[in-house]
């Protein structure tokens, strides 16, 4: 029988796969614009400078790698964050990942004027990456259990958006920079801005799934971890890193977007079991078809205008969660 589940396992990750890469078809094929599919392959394989080769090269492949690392980031790092704080409804945003990285980009715009994306990246990502320090160091570097975690983050969290919200009130400027940021979008993807995050998000992705293991063992509660040999204060570092590594470098590229990192694990869970070893690799993989196909949904309900991917996975990841939570037996951590 582990045997059996094992292959059933191993085929649904190759299905996923197909999938995945039908969406990102739909993504390169689909948009505001209809593009007939014989120009689509043209765009990419025979570039000639045309109206609709410059849509899809320099306009919706960006957007499609862009949608891929970072629906692949959020997904991941929702899981790990689960795992780690062995919190099913945690999510990126619990240890204050998101408000550190709007905290840095309205800082960036009203005190450094910043105004382009490519700025907004490393502020964002510098952001992200100091909150995760401070929660860190506020829930005890050596006694950071998932509870004082949460609490740090909590916290956190609450201090930033206070700090936003008023720098956004004394500063209109700023409130009409950020509205789009904050909305989370992938319209103003560049191959440029794919560059600067794909380095942060590999080597997350590779943290992450190196951790499966000892995460497993954390499940079970950190005394029983240590007795089966798992390193947990070192197990607990590391995924924050990838945590960081991977929601700072999204959020940054894409702005807030909600729900890919909560909801995808819950789905994920409900046929793998709670073994992180499938639970993460699956995460990485469906989490851009959630994220690239509300994309295409997006741009397609508004013809010719577009409806940014963060409201579109509020709308769709709102009902779904809850109808997974009140129908669905969801498997525990």
């Amino acid at each position: 029988m582990p045997a059996r589940r094992q292959a059933i396992r191993a085929a649904g990750l190759l299905v996923s796969v197909g999938v995945l890469l039908l969406v990102v078809v739909a993504s390169i094929a689909i948009g505001a614009k209809q593009i007939p599919v014989g120009d689509v392959w043209h765009g990419l394989f025979g570039n000639t400078g045309t109206d609709n080769d410059v849509v899809i090269r320099d306009l919706r492949l960006p957007r499609t790698l862009l949608g891929l690392l970072a629906g692949a980031g959020l997904g991941l790092a929702g899981a790990v964050m689960q795992a780690l704080t062995r919190n099913p409804l945690a999510d990126p945003g619990l240890l204050g990942i998101n408000a550190g990285a709007s905290a840095a980009v309205v800082s960036a715009i009203s005190f450094f004027g910043v105004t382009s994306l490519t700025g907004y990246v490393w502020f964002a990502f510098g952001g992200a990456a100091a909150v995760m320090v401070l929660v860190y160091a506020l829930g005890g570097v050596r006694a950071a259990t998932p509870v004082r975690l949460a609490l740090a983050g909590t916290a956190a969290t609450a201090a930033l958006y206070g700090y936003i919200n008023a720098v956004q009130i004394m500063d209109t400027a700023a409130l009409d920079k950020m509205r789009f940021w904050t909305v989370g979008s992938l319209a103003s993807a560049s191959m440029s801005t794919v560059g600067q995050v794909l380095p942060f998000i590999a080597v997350g992705i590779v943290l992450a799934l190196v951790v499966a293991r000892p995460l497993n063992a954390m499940g079970m509660g950190d005394d029983t971890a240590k007795a089966l040999g798992a390193h947990v204060n070192r197990t607990r570092v590391v995924a924050m890193v990838a945590v960081t590594l991977l929601c700072g470098a999204a959020t940054a590229a894409c702005g807030p977007i909600i729900f890919v990192g909560l909801m995808v694990p819950h789905i994920v869970r409900s046929f793998t079991g709670p073994d992180q070893r499938w639970i993460l690799p699956y995460a990485t993989i469906l989490s851009p078809v959630l994220l690239l196909g509300s994309d295409v949904v997006g741009r397609v309900v508004t013809r010719p205008a577009e409806l940014q991917v963060g409201i579109v996975t509020a709308l769709i990841g709102g009902p779904l969660f809850i109808f997974l939570v009140r129908r669905r037996r969801m498997a525990q951590l």
